[in-house]
């Protein structure tokens, strides 16, 4: 029981020195899928530049992005090219028309979700 603790501490003070932000609310695949998908709209880029933004956001690892890329692709909702860049390949994507409609459709059912908890919550962060 004392390891656990000390080892919750210093998770803890680990994450404080590091200046992380824990994410303790789980993004579902669909909303991951539509803010992958914003994302691309606005920054069409290749995988190392996503999966970095993701991290640095939502502080989702890239082992569980390249999972929902390769999804949006298969699903059409991305186009994903290979460009070589200083000698290695790369994946780019561009979000498609399909992505786009699927997003508005995302955006929709976040918006509703998202007025029901701030009327249950209160929209203030206190």
């Amino acid at each position: 029981m004392l390891e656990s603790i000390l080892i919750k501490l210093y998770n803890i003070i680990y994450n404080i020195i590091m200046k992380e932000i824990i994410m303790t609310i789980v993004i579902s695949n669909r909303l991951l899928d539509g803010v992958v998908l914003a994302f691309i709209k606005e920054n069409s880029g290749y995988s190392r530049g996503i999966t970095n933004w993701a991290k640095a956001t939502f502080g989702i690892s890239k082992s569980a992005i390249y999972p929902v890329l390769k999804r949006l692709g298969e699903n059409n909702f991305l186009l994903v090219g290979t460009r070589l860049f200083q000698g290695r390949s790369r994946n780019y994507y561009q979000i498609t028309a399909s992505g786009k409609a699927e997003l508005k459709t995302i955006k929709k059912e976040w918006y509703s979700f998202s007025t029901k908890i701030n009327q249950i919550m209160g929209e203030e962060n206190e």
